[in-house]
């Protein structure tokens, strides 16, 4: 009875790569987006994203040391990318006493309550967005109008972002096609050059990340794509029955978060599903979810909730599309 085996709880699988390693990888990732937010809004990118990154690291050091007594554990980088995924879901011109309430309610609520990184069920980051969202919705919808790195702050021009435009004309009855033409053409979207968060602007920048965590095995292809796939088809649906109320696939891909949600935050280890069919199922509620709410819905953004959604389902979906036990078989039969 010397050779006992342990039985300890997960993961089980030994690799090489750290959880410093990925974060640092998914930092790597963010750098084009970053790099095209800076071009398009200016010094206010940098200054929003340090604020959040360092307020994030402050609250989880804080929260370890004195309220749950355990050793921080800000090295690791994970609090690091949940500023910066904040800061990529805010607007360049927020003012900074709520980029550090929303780092607050990121950290504390969204990670710390249920016990630090990997134990939380829902993605940190946009559990502060939402919250920001809900809390603050006159600052949270006023984006500023791409002008150029040189433009101070101050001179900044407030706008709404493509997909507000068209859910406030059609409520308005407005035609769809003078809709679009108000609305900036597919490449400029594509490039970065519209209204909106800092890390949802450049569909381009975005998409270099998603192969570089791809090349580097960070993430797999199973979760964005299927996101991104369902997107297509089912607003090509609405698109093909009545085109007039309802905008073409290719639009819905580039607007809005859904490049940054279904890249960087339906991927989140902890809070999205374990196995391949688990994914799957996953990434086409998000899709699906996502088209509601941007439709039929009051907001015209989706795809935060979405993805909170489909976080709290995960558990459940683990739980049916876990693997078969050794023997298992046997045993019933």
């Amino acid at each position: 009875m010397s050779n006992l085996i342990t039985i300890s709880p997960s993961p089980h699988i030994h690799a090489r790569e750290s959880t410093g390693q990925l974060m640092r990888g998914v930092l790597i990732a963010l750098i084009p987006a970053f790099a095209v937010s800076l071009w398009m809004f200016g010094w206010s990118v940098l200054i929003v994203t340090l604020v959040s990154v360092l307020s994030c690291m402050a609250f989880e050091y804080l929260i370890a040391r004195f309220l749950l007594k355990t050793m921080p554990s800000i090295t690791d980088g994970s609090a690091i990318v949940t500023g910066v995924l904040l800061a990529f879901c805010l607007p360049a011109n927020i003012p900074l006493w709520m980029v550090v309430v929303g780092s607050l309610v990121s950290i504390g609520i969204g990670k710390m309550t249920f016990g630090g990184l990997g134990n939380n069920p829902f993605n940190p980051a946009l559990v502060g967005r939402v919250f920001l969202f809900l809390s603050f919705p006159v600052q949270m919808t006023s984006y500023p109008v791409p002008m150029g790195f040189d433009t101070p702050l101050t001179d900044a021009v407030t706008g709404a972002t493509p997909l507000g435009l068209l859910k406030e004309g059609i409520r308005n009855s407005e035609p769809l096609q003078d809709l679009m033409n108000n609305i900036p053409q597919n490449m400029e979207m594509f490039y970065g050059k519209m209204g909106g968060s800092m890390g949802e602007v450049a569909a381009l920048a975005l998409i270099l990340g998603f192969f570089y965590m791809i090349l580097k095995k960070i993430i797999t292809w199973h979760i964005p794509t299927i996101i991104l796939g369902t997107v297509a088809i089912f607003t090509g649906i609405l698109w093909f029955i009545d085109p007039t109320q309802n905008a073409n696939p290719l639009f819905h891909l580039l607007t809005g978060g859904l490049m940054l949600g279904a890249i960087y935050m339906a991927t989140d280890y902890v809070t999205s599903p374990m196995t391949i069919r688990g994914m799957v199922i996953y990434a086409i509620g998000i899709g699906i979810l996502t088209v509601i709410i941007r439709r039929f819905g009051a907001y015209p953004e989706g795809v935060q909730f979405a993805i909170l959604i489909m976080n709290a389902f995960v558990p459940l979906i683990n739980t049916y599309t876990k693997p078969k036990r050794f023997g298992e078989d046997l045993k019933n039969g």
